[in-house]
């Protein structure tokens, strides 16, 4: 299951993490992001132990928001060593998020 995590677990899990990770930024009055939402989880399910899966809502950590340029919700976007691999903006299709992995 995806964790909702805060601005101050940011930096351990996501940019410290010794695995990809999918952050899906997302608000909770947001119609897109409910659609995408058991798309993520479904990521979780699917990668397992080889990558970790967190949510950040945009509205409780804005400066991980203002960092990000995050303009739009829901964006997804994949870290590798700390760094921006991969990111979308939308709902988008299970395969369409596994493949930012590749």
């Amino acid at each position: 299951m995806a964790q909702v995590i805060s601005s101050a677990e940011f930096q351990e899990k996501v940019l410290e993490a010794d695995r990809p990770v999918l952050v899906d930024f997302f608000a909770t009055w947001c119609g897109p992001c409910k659609e995408l939402a058991p798309t993520v989880e479904d990521v979780a399910v699917e990668m397992g132990d080889r990558a970790y899966v967190y949510k950040v809502d945009v509205d409780q950590s804005p400066d991980i928001t203002r960092r990000y340029r995050i303009m739009s919700v829901p964006t997804v976007i994949v870290f590798e060593n700390g760094e921006v691999k991969d990111q979308t903006v939308g709902a988008q299709p299970l395969p369409a998020l596994l493949a930012m992995f590749d």
